[in-house]
């Protein structure tokens, strides 16, 4: 395989029950094959990438001192995040050639959820450029959407009631990170974001013109382009999912290299369940997997604290997701 699988997923919210089976296979199918598809027929209105990263854009050209007034604090992981911040939590310690902004969930300061879960809370929005939160919030929503008929489809691959997925995202720990990578050197110790697998339950990312995305089949040594078209969205299996699927679907290793001499924008959304979920397989293992149970809110803040430049690594069988 060579590239990533093409899919056109408007059947999950029509009519034609045929077609619709079809597309739930061919989604199960890259799922357990690579962990990545792009998908076509999304119903995402182009207006909404497009204006999101318009906004990015200006985001990350204002000056550096009112992004670093906005800047992610130990206590708080929400806001900016200064080019080359993080080192990786992985083999070696050069940082990651990135800068970015930090989102979580939504929540009201009197929710009485932060009394449950110190992972919760409101975000941080910069006043400029004008319309930045707005525009935000409509890419989330309609990254929402597409999860959750996502979800259901996969769901069904797997022979479990959908409403198992849909309980666990009410209050969600769902995050995305607006991302902005300068031109780098090809270095093979130096990454816009270095080789990771993501730890959540999905991944959704409108592709950069640009690219610099690269995906590794397990048990290939081979990264191949994440190539996708403008129109498109690429989706990834994240480790939760894997786990819940007893290793069905694969979360698979990925990078970010931008050796292109042009500034690259980027801006993922990670679905991730309500903090008090423990993922857990939901059908028989698959032959040598041996990741049983995951719990959310703990793995989830194990990650926020080891990000910290002066952070020890976290336990290596968690795989750190994107920061």
């Amino acid at each position: 395989m060579d590239k990533l699988p093409v899919i056109d997923v408007s059947p999950l919210t029509g009519d034609d029950e045929r077609a619709k089976q079809r597309v739930i296979r061919d989604v199960g199918d890259a799922c357990h094959e690579i962990g990545f598809m792009v998908i076509r027929g999304h119903g995402m209105p182009p207006k909404t990438i497009s204006r999101l990263r318009q906004l990015v854009t200006q985001f990350f050209n204002r000056p550096l001192e009112k992004k670093l007034a906005l800047s992610i604090t130990p206590d708080n992981y929400r806001g900016y995040i200064p080019l080359g911040f993080f080192t990786p939590n992985s083999d070696g310690d050069t940082p990651d050639r990135y800068e970015g902004y930090k989102l979580h969930w939504e929540t009201d300061r009197l929710d009485p959820i932060r009394n449950d879960c110190d992972l919760y809370g409101p975000n941080k929005w910069p006043d400029r450029p004008a319309g930045f939160r707005d525009a935000v919030l409509d890419y989330w929503r309609h990254c929402d959407r597409v999860a959750g008929y996502l979800l259901d489809a996969l769901a069904c691959v797997l022979g479990v009631d959908a409403e198992t997925f849909r309980r666990a995202f009410d209050k969600p720990l769902t995050n995305m990170t607006l991302l902005h990578y300068p031109p780098q050197a090809t270095n093979d110790n130096e990454f816009g974001i270095h080789p990771h697998k993501d730890t959540d339950a999905l991944t959704i990312l409108a592709p950069d013109p640009i690219g610099g995305l690269y995906v590794r089949r397990t048990g290939s040594e081979r990264w191949i382009p994440a190539d996708a078209a403008d129109d498109s969205l690429i989706v990834n299996i994240g480790d939760m999912l894997e786990i819940w699927s007893g290793g069905y679907f694969v979360s698979t290793p990925h990078k970010v290299v931008n050796s292109t001499g042009r500034e690259r924008y980027s801006f993922p959304y990670f679905a991730v369940p309500r903090f008090d979920v423990r993922v857990a397989p939901l059908m028989d293992v698959q032959p040598g997997f041996d990741r049983v149970e995951l719990p959310v809110g703990e793995v989830s803040r194990a990650i926020w604290q080891s990000n910290w430049p002066d952070a020890a690594a976290i336990d290596a069988r968690i795989d750190p997701a994107t920061p």
